[in-house]
């Protein structure tokens, strides 16, 4: 047999074990919280059009999506990323009657990266969409529901950066940047790589008064003390209206008790351009990078025939369990297998054993003796 075919691509892994167990039972626990809050299930298929995702991904994201062709000639997608998926069937037959909607889901989503740096090109998400809600309420709502989600499989010690889109866009339409720089100074803000988002707004002339606000929203992380500089830094009315919901946000989201997991980042921005309003990303000790990522997208659901506001997140299963498993937090295992054997003559009496066993709920295999 030829080498190649014992073993995965780039990218991808075969789960199977005790690990393939432990990551269902963590998901059914988040799955569990999620339909606590009153979120019904949703499931969008693997593959769409590629103009689904389009509009909504940077040009040098959209060369890493997974592209192929159905029989008439269209092209398709591996799913990148579950929100459009969902705002497009959300759109189709779920906003009629205005009342909020809430959806939860979970599968894999796929990115052909070149660049993995340990990340995988297939990964596993849960999430969850709250649309039809413009308020603040159904800001808190949500991340509330992600403290409860990682406190259901045991983590402790993790953090909720919040920001919110607005003020980074409110900072680059005062500074008359056009739409394609935004998205190039954005794309490596999000990779934390300032020279370049300076250099880059040098060369394309933008003043240096501006120039020096946006790449100061990385400053702004912490207390409520980051909100005050933020607030008095800005002088347009999308950023500073961004600030004054945060400020509303954090007070609702004391009601829920989950302030201590709260702190604020105005740098926190994300390569899709779908997002509007509040941002945030959920980090901890043990992961390489965020464990949770979501947000407010007020104009998405419009793009595919309905327009309504809407706010969700994803969790990456992968990566929290990679980091639940370096802080050894001690996670649910399925229950051991009990194994019943049997030969030629009391095979019936072995089988009468394990059906009796099984319907108790245990795990039974029956094994020659």
């Amino acid at each position: 047999m030829n080498k190649v075919l014992l073993h995965t691509p780039d990218g991808v892994r075969d789960i199977y074990g005790a690990e393939c167990s432990d990551k269902k039972i963590v998901a059914d626990k988040i799955h569990k919280k999620m339909k606590s809050f009153g979120y019904q299930d949703i499931d969008t298929p693997t593959f769409e059009y590629f103009d689904v995702f389009a509009e909504e991904i940077n040009t040098s994201d959209a060369k890493e999506l997974y592209k192929f062709f159905d029989k008439e000639g269209n092209t398709l997608v591996l799913r990148p990323d579950f929100t459009p998926s969902i705002a497009r069937c959300a759109s189709k037959v779920m906003l009629e009657n205005g009342t909020p909607v809430r959806v939860c889901y979970e599968g894999k989503t796929f990115l052909n990266t070149s660049n993995l740096q340990g990340k995988l090109k297939e990964n596993y998400n849960i999430g969850v969409e709250l649309m039809n809600e413009n308020s603040v309420m159904a800001d808190a709502e949500v991340i509330a529901l992600l403290v409860s989600c990682l406190q259901s499989v045991g983590l402790k010690d993790f953090q909720i950066s919040v920001g919110d889109a607005g003020y980074y866009k409110g900072l680059c339409i005062e500074a008359g940047i056009d739409t394609e720089t935004e998205e190039s100074i954005r794309e490596q803000i999000t990779a934390k790589n300032y020279f370049a988002a300076e250099n880059l707004m040098n060369k394309r002339g933008i003043d240096s008064k501006y120039i020096d606000q946006i790449l100061k929203v990385s400053e702004f992380t912490g207390s409520d003390d980051a909100l005050e500089k933020a607030e008095n830094l800005a002088n347009n009315k999308m950023s500073l209206d961004a600030v004054k919901r945060l400020k509303s946000l954090y007070k609702v989201l004391t009601c829920y008790g989950v302030q201590k997991y709260i702190s604020f980042d105005l740098g926190v921005l994300s390569k899709f351009n779908y997002y509007t309003g509040v941002i945030f990303s959920a980090y901890t000790y043990g992961a390489p990078d965020a464990i949770a990522k979501g947000g407010r997208y007020d104009n998405l659901l419009g793009k595919y025939g309905k327009d309504a506001p809407a706010i969700g997140f994803a969790i990456m299963l992968d990566d929290l369990l990679s980091a639940c498993k370096r802080q050894q937090i001690e996670l649910e295992h399925e229950e051991p297998l009990i194994t019943v054997t049997y030969n030629d003559s009391n095979f019936e009496e072995a089988c009468k054993r394990a059906t009796e066993l099984r319907l108790q709920g245990k795990n039974v295999c029956l094994l020659p003796e």
